[in-house]
């Protein structure tokens, strides 16, 4: 087993924590980046996704922990943005990401999913397949992907935004064979738990751990519907 691959069995059956501040928000800075990941490392978890150039290589300065990298980027004309060109993705190599993720949905790109997989791997990263569903999963796996993640399911098409992980995608992806990542809504102990025991090999957990703007918020929304409800009873 090679070095890279080798990384994949660190990660099974652990905690990635991935360490993106709210864009424009106050902890969006490489120090409180860096924070979070060797915080995050110091409590037990066994890599980390970050995103950007720049915070990739801030946080590879201060550890050797499996860092899967990602490029966010919005383009006029195509709906993808993770890490949605060969540049961005052999850019992420060199900055030091032992894992690429990219969008691997089968929605209009500006380079195809061989291309990038081929950047990826010709640059010595492993490629991680960021799914919306068990078509684009089998896709990548097909294509050639070291491993797949439930990364956009529920954020591709039409409808509203689910609030729970997608069990039942992280099922089906571990049926596939590969190595499947769970990542997307994950807020709970109690979820990653239950994504790994669907059969995940890994779990990503991202704004439940490192953006405190949309903690305070669940908590702020948990109380004031308590005091709704208390004055709908009062009023009753």
């Amino acid at each position: 087993m090679d070095i890279l691959h080798a990384l994949l069995e660190k990660l099974d059956a652990g905690l990635i924590v991935s360490c993106q501040p709210v864009p424009g928000g106050p902890m969006d800075n490489a120090a409180c980046v860096v924070g979070f990941a060797l915080a995050a490392l110091a409590s037990g978890a066994v890599g980390l996704r970050i995103e950007s150039l720049a915070y990739v290589e801030a946080v590879r300065a201060v550890t050797d922990a499996p860092i899967i990298g990602i490029i966010k980027h919005d383009l006029d004309d195509y709906d993808v943005r993770i890490t949605p060109t060969v540049a961005m993705a052999r850019d992420l190599s060199a900055a030091g990401s032992a894992i690429v993720a990219f969008d691997a949905t089968a929605r209009v790109r500006p380079d195809s999913i061989g291309d990038i997989l081929a950047a990826i791997h010709d640059s010595g990263s492993l490629a991680m397949a960021d799914c919306a569903d068990l078509e684009d999963a089998r896709a990548a796996l097909g294509a050639g992907a070291d491993c797949i993640g439930s990364t956009l399911s529920g954020y591709v098409g039409q409808g509203p935004e689910p609030t729970l992980p997608d069990f039942e995608l992280i099922a089906a992806m571990a049926g596939l064979g590969g190595f499947v990542i769970a990542e997307g809504r994950i807020r709970s102990p109690e979820q990653a738990a239950k994504a790994l025991s669907m059969g995940a090999n890994a779990v990503v957990v991202g704004s439940a751990i490192t953006r405190t703007e949309h903690i305070v918020s669940w908590y702020r929304d948990a109380i004031d519907a308590r005091k709704h409800d208390a004055r709908d009873r009062a009023r009753g």
